[in-house]
């Protein structure tokens, strides 16, 4: 019997007409993306639907729109009767696993999201932070190079994104990223890739965003997981709602531990993994992690077909 985790995307992901699919056919995910309107004050339905393109991918738009997306997805998946025994998200996806797993509501969240991407968007004026995927370098080394930066020029970069094998993100002034792309292809990385954000996210450039983000959540309900949410700060699974809350804060400011994450859970002996909303950002980075997992996505009707598809043979 296939042990099931559902995972989340993050930022990336968005794109103009997503899960459009599911609002036109399944009144449940239609009933998510009027939730969400009533919650924002405006119609990120809209948004989602019919862009434009720029304004879906400012942060504050972009965060609420893939969470209400991937919840929307959710509520699809659940009228079939697919569950799941644990949840994760990259970055903001941590919100949508959350709101999977009743510890906030998707009121609550969808609000605390655009105001999360507002913070991190003015923790950094727009062109001095910046980040880039560096390939084909080992994460320690990363870590070393980008410290070493760090003294050198006195302004900060990070590694903060662990996606897989070949993959890390670092991000911090722009300058310095700038500096330590070059250091990190001088030490061997294939590529150093500039990144089309708007801000360093996760690196200690987002501890304002961070503290600002306390005062939001400070007056949100969180309830005791239904089943557990791995961290990404930790890369382990929580269920307390105390924790879950201050592990949320510190997750602004702090790297995302996804392929420790997914390893956790291939070592618990989960076998399936299904990314829950748009893109298939994470399913690539499960495949790369480890080729033996099944790894699935719900986006729209036709990968729900073959993930229903895939359900009922394993069954």
């Amino acid at each position: 019997m296939a042990k099931v985790a559902f995972v989340f995307p993050g930022q990336g992901s968005q794109k103009v007409g997503m899960c459009k699919d599911f609002y036109d056919n399944y009144a449940c995910a239609k009933k998510v993306f009027e939730e969400a309107d009533e919650a924002l004050g405006y119609s990120i339905t809209k948004l989602c639907f019919e862009g434009p393109e720029e304004d879906l991918r400012l942060t504050k738009n972009t965060q609420p729109a893939i969470l209400t997306c991937s919840v929307a997805a959710l509520a699809v998946m659940r009228e079939h009767g697919l569950e799941c025994e644990i949840a994760g998200g990259h970055s903001l996806g941590e919100y949508s696993a959350l709101v999977a797993a009743g510890v906030m509501d998707l009121k609550d969240a969808v609000v605390a999201v655009c105001k999360r991407g507002q913070f991190m968007q003015e923790a950094v004026p727009v062109g001095e932070g910046a980040m880039a995927a560096v390939m084909g370098l080992e994460p320690d080394k990363i870590v070393e190079i980008c410290q070493t930066v760090e003294k050198e020029c006195g302004e900060a970069v990070q590694a903060v994104n662990f996606n897989c094998p070949g993959q890390v993100v670092i991000a911090g002034a722009a300058k310095a990223v700038e500096k330590a792309a070059e250091a990190l292809k001088a030490a061997g990385a294939k590529r150093a890739v500039p990144l089309p954000v708007s801000a360093p996210f996760h690196s200690t450039l987002m501890k304002p965003a961070a503290e600002r983000l306390k005062e939001v959540l400070d007056k949100i309900e969180f309830r005791d997981a239904a089943f557990p949410i791995v961290a990404n700060v930790t890369a382990e699974p929580v269920t307390k709602a105390d924790e879950i809350r201050a592990l949320l804060v510190k997750q602004a400011a702090s790297p995302v531990k996804w392929e420790m994450s997914m390893r956790n859970l291939i070592k618990d002996g989960y076998d399936t993994f299904v990314e829950v909303g748009p893109g298939k950002v994470l399913t690539g980075f499960t495949r790369k992690i480890d080729r033996a997992m099944n790894a699935l996505n719900v986006e729209d009707l036709a990968s729900l077909e073959k993930t229903l598809a895939y359900f009922k043979e394993v069954r």
